[in-house]
């Protein structure tokens, strides 16, 4: 808890010495220029049915439709009806593609858990291995809603739109703090409870894409505390990983946050780069185990 209570109290000591700073770089505020009309705010497509078309196969392949065949499609509907009816459909099964291909992708992460269940169970005592093995299956139930509760919307709240599922624009929240003249996001600010503009096909196939990552996550400590801590204590654990924890570090490398704008804002390389989840998913469960224990 020690731990925990000092890297929070630097966090915050480094977040107030740089807002700060910035203040005083703060340039001279520019004369006020009336702002446009704001364009149509995006809706969400719950059946999918908006989703893809013609747009879609652009750049496809070698001999595909190009931006620039895209500038005179209005004439072509009228020379070759079919052809365009054709290119829409197609469009449209790509999206479509990508989403079962994403769904399935996520069934097999989620089948990880079987296979962690039974690691872990194999090094335990067999007096506790009902209990090992309750909490590597409970842990999906429980990170599900606390994923759901306050996961979504922080993790991803800010990264839309989902271009290959299908482009919807609703999840365009994200919460920033101003640094030396950069803006920093933190956390994303729709899809809260995957209500509202979050009522979409291409948002909860990214709901669930997300969550077995996040599951994952929650799922690493069970093993090094196997047989050294109480279903209250996991449960504790499985919360407040799938609903702050996770969520907030997923933001800053996937879903458009501060570390992943280190390329915008300080040209540092192609800012932070996780592969494969090796630190959004494995090092923030090895070191949620290491703080647990």
């Amino acid at each position: 808890m020690k731990r925990i209570l000092s890297t929070l109290l630097l966090i915050g000591i480094l977040i107030s010495a740089g807002r700060v700073f910035a203040e005083e770089l703060k340039p001279a505020e520019a004369p006020t220029i009336a702002a446009p009309a704001p364009a149509a705010a995006p809706k969400a497509d719950p059946a999918g049915a908006n989703a893809g078309g013609i747009g879609d196969v652009v750049g496809y392949t070698g001999n595909g439709p190009t931006a620039e065949d895209m500038k005179t499609i209005e004439d072509v509907k009228k020379t070759e009806p079919f052809a365009v009816k054709v290119a829409d459909a197609v469009g449209k099964n790509r999206n479509a593609i990508n989403i079962v291909w994403t769904l399935v992708c996520g069934f097999l992460v989620m089948f990880m858990q079987a296979g962690f269940a039974m690691a872990e169970t194999g090094s335990t005592q067999a007096k506790n291995a009902g209990h090992t093995m309750a909490m590597n299956f409970m842990v999906y139930g429980l990170g599900l809603l606390g994923f759901w509760l306050t996961g979504l919307c922080p993790a991803g709240g800010g990264a839309g739109p989902f271009a290959p599922l299908g482009g919807n624009a609703t999840m365009n929240g994200e919460f920033t703090i101003s640094l030396f003249g950069k803006e920093f996001g933190l956390f994303g600010t729709k899809g809260f409870c995957l209500g509202g503009g979050a009522y979409d096909a291409a948002i909860y196939t990214m709901f669930l894409f997300r969550m077995v990552f996040m599951d994952t996550t929650a799922t690493i400590p069970t093993g090094p505390m196997a047989e050294r801590w109480t279903m209250k204590s996991f449960i504790v654990h499985a919360f407040f990983i799938s609903g702050i924890v996770y969520p907030l570090y997923a933001n800053w490398v996937w879903g458009g946050g501060w570390l992943a704008k280190l390329v915008t804002n300080f040209g540092l390389g192609h800012g932070h780069v996780d592969f494969a989840g090796s630190s959004v998913v494995h090092l923030t469960g090895g070191m949620a185990a290491w703080q647990v224990r």
